[in-house]
């Protein structure tokens, strides 16, 4: 359950900083500890999985970068658990890896 504060309480929270802020500040201002680790733990899950699949396939991040057309050093980040990835750049991924995200019911 995301929810996003309203954008008057972001900006007081960040002390009325001007452009410039990092992604970090940013995003304690816009969600609380606990959703932060949430979507820390999903970016985690879906790391290792494509990690796991990309070296049980033996292919080099360098590999997937040509296959994929996402840069290595993006596929390293994600693989590091460094960035939040778009939905776009995991199908992108996922697709040369045989894989592709699916919605399912919660159990």
């Amino acid at each position: 359950n995301f929810r996003i504060k309203e954008p008057d309480s972001i900006i007081k929270k960040m002390k009325n900083k001007a452009i410039g802020s990092n992604w970090a500040d940013v995003r304690k201002a816009m969600f609380t500890s606990e959703e932060i680790a949430a979507s820390d733990k999903r970016v985690a899950i879906l790391a290792s999985a494509i990690t796991a699949t990309r070296k049980s396939q033996k292919k080099s991040q360098r590999k997937l970068e040509l296959l994929s057309g996402v840069k290595q050093p993006v596929i390293s980040r994600l693989e590091n658990g460094d960035t939040n990835p778009t939905i776009a750049t995991l199908l992108k991924i996922l697709e040369p890896l045989g894989k592709t995200l699916s919605i399912v019911d919660l159990k």
